[in-house]
């Protein structure tokens, strides 16, 4: 799915994870990203950066239980919440990452604090913690009681059920950005972090476009889906559609599914996936508000 956005003074587009189950309903969540979509539109509309609404943006999604990250997030095998997010400033390539992050509400928060206030791009584990309680971070005390998981199945062996939110942007200043944040694989291997804390995997962003992807991450780590997007662009000169269907093609070769929210510096938007479905809300200063999940 694209959206021709050409000339747009902002963009905007938002995820709440790829593979959704045909056999339920998602009006209860298109709804809520409708509410964080319109929110993270008007920002724009007055001026706000990229990178504070996409950080905002996820951080709502984050919070809403609807989704397989942040509250709605699962534990993995041996009953522990892991989190995983990443946040980039594409006007300067700096960036911001937690993967197995336990005790704390918002993960793209302290991402963002990575970002800001310590020389590194990624930390992990109990470093991780540690850095977010010396930053004032909300924790999470009772996590028995805080996390409200979206999705709790069995998991067949080798399968990588998965879940992921995030947002892109364009601002008014042409600033690209990109967040994402996740609960990982349901059931997943204690340790085990997915695309979206790496940088080029599962999150990008640069002067050309911003992308935040979704879906079993070891294989977009395998294919480095993001900055893949980016690389086509500059270098086989592809548009921001074609960068992704082609990055997302060589995951799917791989034998991957998922999807990716993405901008470019001209304001199109672009949102395909190649899975049953994706969770999803596209705006720009055009008028354009949609939001949909298996259409």
């Amino acid at each position: 799915m694209g959206q021709s956005g050409r000339g747009q003074a902002w963009a905007l587009a938002l995820h709440g994870g790829a593979g959704p189950a045909r056999s339920r309903s998602y009006e209860r969540e298109e709804a809520h990203m409708r509410g964080v979509l319109d929110a993270a539109a008007a920002e724009l509309e007055a001026g706000a950066s990229a990178l504070d609404v996409v950080g905002a943006a996820v951080a709502a999604l984050e919070a809403s239980g609807m989704h397989i990250a942040g509250r709605g997030a699962a534990p993995n095998a041996d009953g522990v919440w892991e989190l995983d997010a990443a946040i980039m400033d594409g006007a300067t390539r700096k960036a911001g990452a937690v993967a197995a992050l336990v005790g704390f509400e918002s993960p793209i928060a302290v991402a963002r604090c990575v970002l800001e206030r310590t020389p590194h791009v990624l930390l992990a584990g109990a470093g991780a913690a540690a850095f977010a309680r010396a930053q004032g971070c909300a924790p999470v005390p009772d996590p028995a009681a805080y996390y409200t998981p979206a999705a709790s199945r069995p998991v067949a062996p080798g399968e990588l059920a998965h879940g992921t939110v995030g947002a892109v942007a364009k601002d008014r200043a042409g600033r690209l950005a990109a967040a994402t944040s996740t609960g990982g694989l349901l059931h997943k291997m204690p340790g085990r972090v997915g695309d979206a804390p790496l940088i080029g995997a599962g999150t990008w962003a640069d002067g050309r476009c911003a992308v935040s992807c979704t879906g079993q991450g070891e294989l977009f780590i395998r294919a480095n889906v993001a900055a893949d997007v980016s690389a086509r662009i500059v270098y086989a000169r592809q548009s921001l559609h074609a960068a992704c269907a082609g990055a997302l093609a060589d995951m799917a070769a791989l034998g991957g599914d998922g999807g990716l929210i993405a901008v470019d510096a001209d304001g199109e938007i672009a949102a395909p996936f190649v899975s049953d479905g994706m969770k999803r809300g596209l705006a720009n200063a055009g008028g354009l508000r949609d939001v949909r999940t298996f259409r």
